[in-house]
């Protein structure tokens, strides 16, 4: 698969001269045929590139139905509470919320919608999803679902969404773009490419010292501008690995966060098995307030996943599980993940779109960062 990818980014480079990182890296991950993550083969798991949290432990689906009934029943939505789930992966963490809320609270007013581009992965969704029928249903787009109320979630989506890759020369910054020399890749610099780049840098104060190296997510403020137009009313669930913009762009993080995965090994040349490897940024999640503010949208907390899940009471569903099956003794190193690891890397930010105040939410009891952004 390798092989006809390069092919066909070569053949567009040639024809139309070299392209923006931003370009290569939408079609190494998104090219309809051979892009990674639209293809056939496993990338999350044991037999894929890389792990998420929903792999550790049904946990994290569990403790996250707790978060989202609080939020159905703050907003004492009358017509109905939809959850959508935007690039799913193997389906854990639906089969985790459904089966909790089904246990717990009944299933009554709630509908689940996985939003999934990949035809493949959307199989594999419905073979473990299948058996709760018409709870759940499929799109391949926002547009398809049309406006709702309720809650959208994503985990580890935002860092796979293509970036602009920027580098500082001591008096102004240049763009990096992928060009072809001798059959193979070749970065060259030139000007910007949108002056929201230009915007971007000089809001959240990108370092200006020489060789200084980032990336640039724009396609996250569109994905966002995307949801708010069809949320009526409800919340935003965001989480990934990142930082408040003043980590993220720290003068000695000066090559940025630009990382490949493939085979569980970590890499940093994105231009190597294009098309059967992970490539990914972290998030800023200072952008992602911003942007969804400018539209309306209230920030409602920030904090590790880690302190997210334990202020959502993990420590009482383990409780719960241990009296029920002394067995469930064992499934506790792999809970330790959702806390340690992913739990510290990997962020919480809640939005909410709605009348009213910002709501006070469960998930941000014993910690809520909001002011650290």
């Amino acid at each position: 698969m390798s092989a006809e990818l390069e092919r066909v980014i070569i053949e567009r480079i040639r024809r139309e001269g070299p392209i923006t990182f931003e370009a290569f890296m939408d079609t190494a991950l998104y090219h309809r045929r051979f892009g990674y993550y639209m293809s056939d083969r496993p990338v999350i798991g044991p037999e894929g590139d890389y792990y998420t949290s929903t792999h550790l432990h049904p946990l994290f689906g569990w403790l996250l139905a707790v978060q989202i009934e609080e939020m159905r029943t703050l907003m004492g939505e009358p017509g109905g509470f939809t959850i959508v789930e935007i690039g799913a992966g193997r389906g854990y963490m639906a089969e985790g919320i459904i089966s909790r809320i089904e246990e717990r609270f009944g299933w009554k007013g709630w509908r689940y919608v996985i939003v999934e581009r990949n035809p493949h992965m959307w199989r594999r969704q419905e073979a473990l999803l299948g058996r709760h029928g018409d709870l759940i249903r499929w799109c391949a787009s926002l547009s398809e679902l049309g406006r709702f109320s309720g809650c959208v979630i994503t985990n580890e989506v935002v860092d796979s969404f293509p970036v602009h890759l920027i580098e500082s020369s001591g008096d102004g910054f240049s763009e990096i773009y992928v060009s072809v020399e001798d059959g193979g890749f070749r970065e060259v610099r030139g000007e910007l490419s949108r002056p929201e780049l230009t915007d971007y840098i000089r809001r959240y104060r990108v370092p200006s010292v020489r060789g200084y190296r980032t990336e640039v997510n724009l396609r996250a403020g569109d994905f966002l501008g995307e949801v708010v137009d069809h949320l009526e009313e409800g919340f935003m669930i965001t989480i990934d690995y990142g930082y408040a913009s003043w980590e993220y762009y720290a003068e000695e993080r000066g090559r940025g966060t630009l990382l490949c995965y493939h085979r569980h090994t970590c890499r940093d040349d994105p231009y190597r098995d294009v098309g059967e490897q992970d490539i990914t940024a972290h998030v800023n999640f200072s952008a992602l307030r911003d942007w969804a503010e400018a539209r309306g949208v209230q920030t409602v907390g920030y904090c590790p996943q880690g302190t997210f899940l334990v202020s959502l009471g993990m420590d009482e569903i383990i409780s719960e599980r241990l009296q029920v099956d002394p067995g469930f003794r064992a499934d506790l190193p792999k809970i330790k993940g959702l806390l340690f690891g992913m739990g510290e890397t990997h962020k919480v930010l809640v939005q909410y779109k709605g009348r009213g105040g910002v709501p006070e939410l469960r998930g941000f009891r014993l910690r809520n960062r909001l002011g650290m952004l």
